[in-house]
């Protein structure tokens, strides 16, 4: 039988794969283990599916997108689209849309990458899984 996959998500986790074990899967199970339905790529994407129309799809059904601003994820294509698209559903709405959390990387080398992403009030890795859960519960409960 296939999986039935939520008509709306509550979050859309986006990630570079190189932080997936340290931050996104462990804030993903968190985010689960709360309530919060997330679009996370391991648990929605299978083989063979078109990674650019399931990733549109996420983006759509989600109220939400966290997105993990590391060194990896500023290096990487896939990600910077996602953030684009949740940009676009920003601007649109009118509303927050994007929560984001630094991994391996501070204020200053953001300014120096994306002045945009630097100024927006971000959680931090290093304050732990708990912690930013309850940070997230917070927002998307507003």
């Amino acid at each position: 039988t296939a999986q039935r996959y939520p008509a709306k998500y509550d979050i859309f986790l986006s990630h570079a794969s190189e932080d997936k074990t340290a931050i996104a899967r462990p804030l993903y199970e968190a985010l689960v283990a709360a309530g919060i339905s997330v679009w996370f790529d391991e648990a929605v994407l299978k083989l063979g599916h078109s990674l650019r129309r399931k990733i549109d799809e996420g983006l759509a059904r989600c109220n939400y997108g966290i997105i993990i601003i590391s060194p990896s994820f500023l290096s990487k294509e896939w990600p910077q689209r996602e953030l684009d698209g949740l940009v676009a559903l920003e601007v649109q709405s009118g509303k927050t849309k994007i929560l984001p959390i630094w991994h391996d990387i501070d204020r200053d080398a953001l300014l120096q990458r994306s002045p945009v992403l630097a100024d927006r009030l971000a959680g931090k890795s290093t304050e732990g899984i708990p912690a930013l859960v309850q940070k997230i519960l917070a927002a998307v409960r507003d």
